[in-house]
């Protein structure tokens, strides 16, 4: 086995002079010997020593692993003064951050444009298509009728209206020709006979849908006119569930030339509900529109601008994708070096102490910031992937690209922290974050239960009388704000006063939930975290718990280190020192 490891600094002349000079003198068989080269004379030993070169052997094993263990707990600048190591992963970090946000702000800015494209056209529907819409829906639905009269003004509204779009309407929107038109389908209750005055009720609850279409090139025609007057329209009210009328038309933003950009061209569904299921006397209208981003089948946009600038965003993406493979790759190979190291610490203190290494030890090896910069590098490869193409018109999905690439911008500038960490007064945050975090999760647990618990009662008691717990969603987020002491007096007004005794039980219930939670829960919330805090700073002035690879570290200094670090150049300006292996095997 040749005695030979990079980096270690023990002086070998100084140890085979002080243990083999006997040997020298003594030997003088032909066998087998081991020289070592120092730049010096030749020293011998036989095969009587074998113990103290196994024993010599450990010692070097140990002060291997112990330079390498040191020098991956280095940070970047360190590990440069040690071996005059470049710090690539760092100076990759810095620039993917810069050119990642950079794409993430021309991402958002082409997004917005199509997300208030979206949302403008929405609106103008609503004006164009709704009888006596007033610009703000009625809680979750747009508007609401009482009468028939007006159930069908508004239906044969609808219709006037889709019939004169072009005339009337100042979007950039067109009938879908190849489609079915305008689709009106009405669900009803298949038979029966309601006599309210006399409490009597005899109905079928199977339901049967019937519809019927109106083409635009027919709505000008006498047939159109014998739909519209047919027994279609003969609505039974009582027996009427709902009425749903259905068009696709099409649209193209011209606004995204504005930002040197192709323009879309986009397909809207629209369905209007006449939502009749409670049978209240009350008419829900809904509207609603799906809008579908298409690439424009024949389109020629005169101008080298336009052309010129999506090049340049594509080959921009291109310099973001390599950048991004470049440094999962790098954080890939260090935590794989990383666990090498751990087996090889794990063998040696079983081999030397007898005993295994415990799991916090283990976890020293695994870096988390490499695992959150290689699940940030993953997603904004594919996420600028999507974008490509998104660009290049051949895919139309924003909501897909804009979770990855905002979700990897949130985990590039999280991972900044990793560097401030190597300051001592900039690291508080992380330690007081690692050391708070099983006792806060174990207290939320706790405090969840208790959560829950007021969600459900509030959502079975209060639902009836209070929009704000109309569902468990809404209950739970109501309940959070009134933690954070948000809108409060608006949850205790908003009450209705219908019930005597839901109203006391509604002030019992909000009370206490208050009380209970930002007086108790809140604050002990807080003294969990504030204790991990003053430990740390406690642990910071008088030193950490020390563990067993601390201990094994402990008190280890390097002479080749120390020599190394008295000159400091620049960082690009010097060139790393070779290795000091000097031990041959010599037969």
């Amino acid at each position: 086995v040749p005695l030979t490891r990079k980096h270690h600094s023990v002086d070998f002349t100084v140890f085979f002079n002080s243990h083999f000079s006997s040997y020298e003198r003594a030997s003088s068989s032909k066998s087998n010997v081991l020289c070592c080269l120092q730049s010096g004379p030749k020293y011998l030993y036989t095969s009587g020593s074998r113990n103290m070169m196994a024993q010599s052997d450990l010692d070097l094993k140990e002060a291997a692993l112990k330079e390498d263990l040191k020098f991956y707990f280095m940070n970047p600048c360190e590990k440069y003064r040690a071996r005059r190591q470049i710090p690539w992963k760092l100076a990759l970090q810095i620039l993917k951050i810069l050119m990642v946000t950079t794409q993430l702000i021309f991402f958002g800015l082409s997004n917005q444009l199509v997300v208030s494209f979206k949302e403008e056209n929405t609106i103008a529907f609503k004006h164009l298509f709704l009888k006596g819409y007033t610009g703000a829906d009625e809680d979750d639905y747009s508007c609401s009728i009482y009468t028939q009269q007006d159930a069908y003004d508004s239906i044969f509204y609808v219709i006037n209206q889709y019939k004169q779009l072009k005339n009337i309407s100042l979007g950039t929107l067109g009938y879908e020709h190849e489609g079915s038109g305008l689709k009106i389908c009405k669900q009803q209750y298949r038979k029966g006979t309601m006599l309210p005055s006399n409490d009597t009720l005899n109905i079928d609850v199977s339901t049967e849908t019937e519809c019927i279409f109106l083409k635009p090139q027919e709505l000008a025609g006498k047939r159109a006119e014998l739909k519209l007057n047919s027994s279609f329209f003969n609505l039974e009210f009582y027996r009427l569930i709902q009425v749903e009328i259905s068009f696709k038309l099409k649209g193209i933003a011209l606004q995204t030339i504005h930002a040197r950009e192709l323009p879309d061209c986009y397909a809207f569904q629209n369905t209007i509900t006449f939502n009749n299921r409670a049978h209240s006397g009350k008419i829900k209208i809904y509207f609603d529109s799906d809008t579908d981003i298409q690439e424009c089948k024949d389109w020629h946009v005169f101008g080298s601008v336009l052309q010129k600038n999506t090049q340049y965003i594509l080959v921009f993406d291109g310099f973001v994708i390599l950048s991004c493979f470049a440094s999962l790759i790098l954080c890939t190979r260090s935590i794989v070096l990383a666990l090498r190291l751990q087996k090889r610490f794990v063998n040696f203190f079983l081999e030397k102490y007898k005993r295994h290494v415990c799991h916090a030890d283990r976890l020293e090896f695994i870096n988390g910031w490499y695992v959150l910069v290689i699940i940030s590098d993953v997603m904004t490869i594919i996420g600028s992937i999507l974008k490509m193409e998104i660009k290049a018109k051949n895919l139309t999905s924003y909501d897909v690209c804009s979770i990855l690439l905002g979700t990897s911008t949130l985990f590039v500038w999280v991972g900044v922290i990793r560097y401030l960490g190597y300051f001592q007064t900039y690291n508080v945050l992380i330690l007081t974050m690692q050391a708070s975090l099983p006792k806060v999760l174990r207290f939320c647990c706790c405090a969840g239960m208790i959560y829950l618990g007021y969600t459900f009662c509030g959502w079975i008691v209060l639902g009836p009388y209070h929009e704000k717990f109309e569902d468990l969603n809404t209950v739970a987020e109501c309940l959070f704000s009134l933690v954070n002491g948000d809108d409060m007096f608006a949850t205790f007004a908003q009450i209705q006063q219908k019930s005597t005794l839901v109203w006391v039980f509604s002030r019992l219930y909000l009370y206490s939930f208050i009380s209970l939670f930002i007086y108790m829960i809140l604050s002990l919330f807080i003294a969990l975290i504030t204790d991990s805090y003053d430990t740390i700073k406690k642990y910071q002035q008088s030193g950490f718990p020390v563990t067993d690879l601390h201990e094994f570290l402990k008190d280890h200094g390097s002479v080749a280190y120390r020599k190394e670090s008295t000159s400091m150049p620049f960082i690009c300006c010097c060139r790393r020192q070779q290795s000091d292996d000097n031990l041959i095997l010599l037969n």
